[in-house]
C-alpha cells in the first residue's frame, strides 16, 4: 500500500455510528450521496469542510453502535483516506476492510488541522509539523490487498476477470 498524506479531523474516544452518519439519513434509495451528513450531529462543519485524501484520528473505540455498512462507506465518499485511532469497534474494523477504508490502530498526539503521513507499508506514521515519528503493526498481505483494491468485493471481481 501507498503513503497517504492528509489533513487531520480530530475525534475523541467512542465516536459511534449514528454519529458518523445518521440512521435517518440511511432511509434514502440513493446511497451515493452520504457523505453530505456525515457527523452533521456532532460536526456539522465536517462534511462542509472535508477534502479528499483528509484524514481522521480519534481515541478508542472509534465506530462503536450499529454493524452497518454505511459509515464506512459514508466516509470514503466524503474523501476520508483513512482513520488512525488507539482502536476500533470490531464491526466497523471488518466492515471498513470490507469496503477498502483503510484503518491505523496507534495512539498519537496530534491537532486537528495538522497534516500527517500515514505508510501503512513500513508501519509509520510522521507528523509533518513536529516530525515525530509513531508506529504500528503491519496488516497481513491479504488485508493490505482487499484494502488496496478497494475492499472485498473490489477484489472479487477483479479476480474473476
Amino acid at each position: 500500500m501507498k503513503q497517504i498524506s492528509g489533513k487531520i479531523w480530530r475525534f475523541g474516544d467512542h465516536v459511534d455510528t449514528d454519529q458518523i452518519i445518521p440512521a435517518e439519513r440511511l432511509v434514502s434509495e440513493n446511497l451515493e450521496c452520504l457523505n453530505k451528513f456525515i457527523f452533521e450531529k456532532v460536526r456539522p462543519e465536517v462534511p462542509l469542510k472535508i477534502t479528499k485524501g483528509d484524514i481522521i484520528v480519534a481515541g478508542k473505540n472509534f465506530g462503536c453502535g450499529s454493524s452497518r455498512e454505511h459509515a464506512p462507506r459514508a466516509l470514503i465518499q466524503a474523501g476520508v483516506s483513512c482513520i488512525v485511532a488507539e482502536s476500533f469497534a470490531r464491526i466497523f474494523f471488518r466492515n471498513s476492510i470490507n469496503t477498502g477504508l483503510l484503518l491505523v490502530e496507534c495512539k498519537i498526539d496530534t491537532k486537528e488541522g495538522d497534516v500527517i503521513t500515514v505508510d501503512p507499508g513500513n508501519g509509520k506514521i510522521i507528523d509533518n509539523n513536529s516530525k515525530k515519528e509513531y508506529t504500528f503493526p503491519q496488516y497481513p498481505e491479504f488485508i493490505s490487498s482487499l484494502i488496496a483494491k478497494g475492499g472485498l468485493m473490489a477484489k472479487i471481481k477483479e479476480e474473476m476477470k
